[in-house]
């Protein structure tokens, strides 16, 4: 039988710099009114604070797990699938969907054992291109054109609302059975990216231009293949062959 406590504990609510500490307070209330329990702070600017806590309005149990990181590959740590909200289109070319189509694909992810994060930015500059380069998938709120800003809170009630109803309309059907390879997670993929722009400074492909465009436009072409760890590794295999070559062609050279 499906469980719905299963799949809302395979969803993970991720605040990135968040600013005020009552909007922490009043993004656990949100998540915890829909049945979510996870919540992963990033560089929070206070917290723990008497603000959130009197904000969370009972859901101290949600302040009281939730995990507090340095950087944003902390907070994704064993995620499949990242969504970015993001109130504007930015220079990182994602999917866009919708919060319904973010719900329909997110539920999809958690019903094959996948690890899903909800990715929610500053409340004044949202996320950087940087952070949603770590993502899948851009979400964007349908708000009007002459008033968009939303408060965090409220972007992360929607979410958790649209969640909520897509997993009560699923009901009964039982959940699928794992799949042997789920996709890389958020730490393994950083760790490729690492390796794939160590070796293209090594066999010198930039020639000088800087890297930043190029690694955001790779980190969109392979975070759209999803891929698992096996094909990680084989990608790995590549890069440290080519590291490899390159090392004996300087050595020859010189």
């Amino acid at each position: 039988m499906n469980d719905l406590h299963d799949l809302a504990a395979r969803i993970r609510y991720v605040l990135v710099r968040t600013s005020h500490p009552g909007n922490i307070g009043s993004a656990a209330r949100a998540i915890r009114t829909m049945g979510f329990q996870r919540l992963e702070l990033v560089t929070p600017v206070r917290f723990p604070d008497r603000e959130a806590s009197a904000l969370a309005a009972g859901a101290d149990d949600v302040l009281a797990e939730a995990g507090v990181h340095a950087e944003l590959v902390d907070g994704l740590a064993g995620c499949n699938l990242a969504l970015g909200l993001s109130a504007r289109r930015r220079g990182v070319t994602l999917p866009e969907l919708s919060p319904r189509e973010a719900a329909a694909q997110a539920l999809a992810a958690a019903a094959r054992g996948e690890q899903v994060a909800l990715v929610f930015g500053n409340e004044r500059s949202g996320l950087e291109n940087e952070e949603l380069a770590r993502c899948h998938a851009m979400v964007r709120i349908p708000s009007v054109d002459d008033f968009s800003s939303l408060n965090l809170s409220q972007a992360v009630q929607v979410m958790a609302y649209e969640l909520r109803v897509a997993m009560l309309d699923e009901l009964p059907a039982p959940l699928p059975p794992v799949p042997a390879e789920l996709p890389a997670d958020a730490a393994q993929m950083e760790k490729f990216y690492e390796h794939l722009a160590q070796t293209l400074d090594d066999i010198e492909f930039h020639k000088g231009r800087t890297p930043t465009t190029i690694m955001l436009r790779l980190r969109k072409l392979f975070q759209r293949a999803q891929m698992d760890e096996r094909e990680l590794r084989v990608l790995h295999g590549i890069l440290a062959d080519a590291q490899r070559m390159a090392a004996l062609a300087k050595g020859t050279s010189d």
